[in-house]
């Protein structure tokens, strides 16, 4: 297995190659010599890095390029180049598989070149998908805004029921010299990644629903199914998506081997307490290096999920030019669902006020990149949130609408005076001129307790 100083070195070797080979198409005819080399130079980085992946997944989110799973500096003029020229044509993904063959990198270098002398603005992003082959594909990144899909709550419920009970098999499995037990993971990995694929705001949705008493192992599902989400909506799929999945279910594994009276202490931790605490990211990744068939993503993102972008964050004194990108999804997804938990020594917070925490520090701590795409994802108020509206009526969020999240579709339950329509009406908030709706809700003003009301969000997903 290559190890992440070398996969970074291969990485970011193809991207300069890649840079390359589309300036000198850009700058000679096709059958220039330095043309031909740079293709060649190319595809032998591909071949270095295919001996390890079936197919190379190069994304660009931002004004960062991601090759698999590791972001890349961008410091590199010919790195923000390429950004700029695939930004052009409306890429944001680029895959490329294991056969792919030096006459299809010719063939999409010239394309690539032609499409930029030929064409401009939409449609030149329009006719980025005159570029794809048998082996080279090449997209956009979307964040999927669909209607969610027809849900049995019975048969969600008991996937994530079973999900939890798993996780505490785990973890007291975890507490024994034996260690987790990695094909009981995977196999509940492999159904919440299912799940995730065909009805993610569902299961988003159930995420909300927790108590106190199992905090910890749903905390871990959470995290899980969170990361997940986000990845899918990057394009992660497959094996990979599974892989971000089970490293984020194990990434506070080590906190078996924290102590009873810290872990479950009601009150602030004191220095002393804090620093033993914070052991449990070198125990996590210690304990999932020593499990057989974990994959090695796993004690990666157990070490790093509370390191942060700007160098804060713990083990202290740790240092890293990039995060990996399970780890930069994790730690948000980690974040969120720990601040919007309501325990013994903590009241849940709101889900905009947890978003501004993670937008603090100008940027610094997260990328602000995946965490707008985060928001775009879940919402400020995320499917299944009870809510007052501006009009004073009372609402269930059924889907999100990424240009405004303040502004979801929902149903109304409740009128002004509090009664229970007989006749629920959905309205879509984004359609709803603020300006001349009268006594119609235009937007969502605070986030409500479900049980208050005894309403229960699956059943209306």
């Amino acid at each position: 297995m290559i190890d992440s100083t070398a996969r970074f070195q291969l990485s970011d070797d193809l991207l300069r190659r890649f840079g390359a080979a589309l300036r000198g198409i850009q700058l000679y005819a096709p059958t220039h010599p330095i043309v031909l080399r740079n293709l060649e130079g190319l595809a032998e980085a591909l071949r270095s890095l295919h001996q390890h992946d079936q197919t190379v997944v190069i994304g660009i989110l931002g004004e960062e390029l991601i090759v698999g799973d590791l972001p890349m500096t961008k410091a590199s003029a010919s790195m923000s180049e390429l950004i700029r020229r695939f930004g052009a044509l409306g890429i944001e993904r680029v895959t490329i598989s294991r056969s792919v063959t030096l006459e299809e990198l010719k063939t999409f270098a010239g394309k690539f070149g032609q499409l930029e002398k030929t064409l401009s603005g939409d449609a030149l992003k329009e006719a980025a998908a005159q570029l794809d082959s048998a082996n080279i594909r090449v997209g956009r990144v979307t964040v999927e805004e669909t209607e969610p899909q027809a849900t049995d709550a019975s048969t969600i419920r008991k996937m994530y029921s079973e999900a939890v009970s798993v996780a505490n098999m785990l973890w007291e499995s975890a507490r024994s010299d034996s260690g987790p037990d990695a094909s009981a993971a995977q196999s509940m990995i492999d159904g919440l990644a299912q799940a995730v694929v065909q009805n993610r705001s569902a299961l988003m949705a159930l995420t909300a629903l927790k108590e106190y008493d199992n905090y910890t192992f749903t905390h871990m599902v959470n995290v899980s199914i969170l990361t997940m989400a986000q990845a899918r909506g990057l394009g992660v799929d497959g094996p990979m998506l599974r892989e971000f999945g089970l490293a984020a279910l194990m990434h506070d594994i080590g906190k078996v081997k924290t102590p009873a009276e810290i872990l479950n202490k009601p009150d602030k931790l004191t220095d002393e307490e804090f620093t033993i605490m914070k052991q449990h990211v070198v125990d996590g990744a210690e304990i999932l290096k020593g499990t057989p068939d974990i994959p090695p993503l796993a004690p990666v993102v157990a070490f790093e999920h509370h390191l942060r972008l700007d160098g804060t964050g713990y083990p202290h004194g740790i240092s890293r030019p990039t995060l990996n990108l399970a780890t930069m999804l994790c730690g948000i997804a980690d974040v969120y669902d720990a601040m919007r938990s309501q325990r013994k020594y903590q009241q849940a917070f709101p889900s905009e006020r947890i978003l501004a925490v993670l937008q603090r520090n100008d940027g610094k701590q997260f990328d602000q990149n995946l965490i707008r795409r985060f928001v775009q994802l879940l919402g400020i108020y995320p499917v299944g949130n009870l809510v007052k509206l501006d009009s004073g009526e009372i609402a269930i969020v059924l889907q999100v609408h990424a240009p405004d999240p303040y502004r979801p579709k929902v149903r109304v339950l409740f009128a002004t005076d509090g009664e229970r329509l007989d006749l629920p009406r959905d309205i879509n908030l984004w359609e709803v001129d603020a300006d001349t709706r009268g006594d119609r809700a235009a937007s969502v003003t605070a986030p409500l307790n479900p049980a208050d009301y005894g309403v229960d969000p699956l059943a209306f997903i």
